[in-house]
This record gives structure tokens, C-alpha cells and sequence, in this order.
């Protein structure tokens, strides 16, 4: 090999360098905390997940629980509250819009607050208020009872409780599957599923058990695009759409995670990675972690 030839390898491989820190220059090594919201009421069934309008600059927590059985007294409707907040972490108000919600997440195109249910794809059968909805916000921001429909179940989103994450440029939806490593793509229009993701939880050094069971968030920034809770070691994971681990984001240790989180108890929003911390506050207290740049 020529002095020419070296000079061309060489840069080409400071080249390669140079892209790689970039891309894990873009994982912050330890989550910066954004914001905490102290929850004002205790949470009507579980403390859920967290959505951001940013036309209102207001935080949505919602909670979700099944509905009770139905009577000659009493509908089937789920008593699940969603709880407004405003960008400081300050209590709006609550409402009860009669959803097991699972997601809830700020649609940019139809720039409405919206849910998904628990069973949207009817794994276990087909219950009233199942499936997806839009809640209505008043003129400044409080969080509404009345709802629209969006969709009923659609199988596409495999297990019961997934709580999928909204890609609004592409017009789809990343739905984690519990106790796996896998991940649906769900084009809503389509009553099977678009593709599948295998996340590379090896090489982050995690297995299926240690991270969210049913949560993985969509960021929107290209080639970091999936992001996890890894409760057990305390630490934000990051993948590429295929499956490639990018990055971990460490949390800071002394922050308890319980079981819950492995369930619920978790979100993104506001560019955020959203925790419950159940020990802090008479009701549970969600941080806001800033994992990427």
C-alpha cells in the first residue's frame, strides 16, 4: 500500500470514528433531569403515561385501570382519571373520560390529545370503550369527560397491554410486546401489522425482564429512534428502527423504581423520558429525563 492509498484509509476510518461519536455524542452518559410532577391527587386506578400539548404547554397523566362489570346500576366504564398539568409541573385539573387508557399521546396532525386503550387488539375478547379516542381539551388547556372515536380494536397491535408511541411523520405506531423483545409496527389502516423490530437487548446487557414490558418510545431523531426503561440497572436505552443498540443513558441510582414501572409508570413526552417515582410525594412523584441531545 502507497503513502496515497494509507492517506485515503486512514481518513476514511477517522471518518468512520468521527461518525460513530457523533451518533453516541447524541445519548446523553447521564439523563439530565428535566422535571418532576409531584401528582396533586392520587391516581384513581395505576398511574399510567404522560403526553405534552405544546399549543397549551401542558402535561396529561393519565391512569388506567379495567372498567368495573357492568349492572342494571352502573355502565361499564372505566373510573380512570386524566390529569392536567402545566409545563411547570403545577395541577390543572382532572377528568374522567371513561378509558382504560394504556397511551396517551399529542397527535401533531390532527393536533388532538389522544388514547389508546387497554385490548385494542381484542387479544382477550371485545369490551365496550376499547380501541382509540380523541379527548377533548376546553379553549385554555383543562382536560374534558367527553371523548370522540377514532377506531375500534385492530388485532395489528398484539398484546393486550401495550402502550404504543405515535410516529406522526409516518402515520404509524411502535407497539412493545410483553415479555419480549420485539416490537410491532402498526399502520392503523391495516389490520396486520407492517413490520417487526428485534431489539439487540444483549448488547445493551439487558434481557426482556429487566426493561419496560410494554413500552418503548418513538423519538423522532434518526438513527436513535426507539428508547427503553431499563428499570432493573437504571438506565435509558437507546436503539436504532433495527434494533441495533446505540447507547445507554444512565439514571441516577438512587432513584427507586418499583415493579409497576415494568408495567406502567412511564413515558415520552416533551423530548423527555418520563418515571414514576412512587416513594416521592403523598402520591407518587414523575420525573422528566432529557436522554438526547
Amino acid at each position: 500500500m502507497n503513502l496515497y492509498q494509507q492517506l485515503i484509509v486512514g481518513t476514511f476510518i477517522t471518518s468512520a470514528l468521527l461518525t460513530s461519536l457523533q451518533l453516541q455524542a447524541q445519548v446523553l452518559p447521564e439523563a439530565a433531569l428535566g422535571i418532576k410532577i409531584p401528582l396533586a391527587k392520587k391516581p384513581t386506578t395505576r398511574p399510567q403515561t404522560v403526553a405534552y400539548v405544546p399549543g397549551f404547554k401542558c402535561y396529561y397523566i393519565a391512569d388506567g385501570g379495567l372498567a368495573p362489570m357492568g349492572s342494571e346500576f352502573e355502565a361499564p366504564v372505566s373510573k380512570s382519571q386524566i390529569h392536567a398539568y402545566d409545563d411547570a409541573g403545577k395541577y390543572i385539573n382532572s377528568a374522567k373520560p371513561g378509558y382504560d387508557n394504556r397511551s396517551i399521546y399529542y397527535n401533531a396532525n390532527t393536533k388532538k390529545l389522544e388514547t389508546i386503550t387497554y385490548n385494542i387488539s381484542s387479544e382477550v375478547g371485545f369490551a365496550p370503550n376499547t380501541g382509540m379516542y380523541s379527548i377533548n381539551l376546553s379553549e385554555t388547556g383543562e382536560v374534558k369527560d367527553s371523548s370522540d372515536e377514532i377506531m375500534q380494536s385492530n388485532p395489528a397491535f398484539g398484546s393486550a397491554g401495550t402502550m404504543p408511541s405515535y410516529d406522526a411523520t409516518n402515520k404509524r405506531y411502535f407497539a412493545k410486546q410483553a415479555r419480549s423483545d420485539k416490537i410491532f409496527i402498526v399502520d392503523p389502516k391495516q389490520r396486520e401489522k407492517i413490520g417487526e423490530i428485534t431489539l439487540d437487548l444483549a448488547k445493551a446487557g439487558a434481557t426482556f425482564d429487566d426493561v419496560s414490558d410494554l413500552f418503548a418510545a418513538y423519538t423522532g431523531i434518526k438513527g436513535e429512534e426507539l428508547l427503553l426503561l431499563d428499570i432493573d440497572h437504571k438506565a435509558a436505552l437507546v436503539f436504532d428502527l433495527a434494533g441495533k443498540f446505540v447507547a445507554k443513558s444512565e439514571l441516577p441510582k438512587d432513584l427507586k423504581l418499583r415493579s409497576q414501572n415494568h408495567f406502567n409508570g412511564i413515558g415520552y413526552a416533551n423530548d423527555m423520558l418520563f418515571v414514576y417515582h412512587e416513594g416521592e410525594g403523598e402520591f407518587g412523584t414523575y420525573y422528566g429525563f432529557k436522554v438526547l441531545k
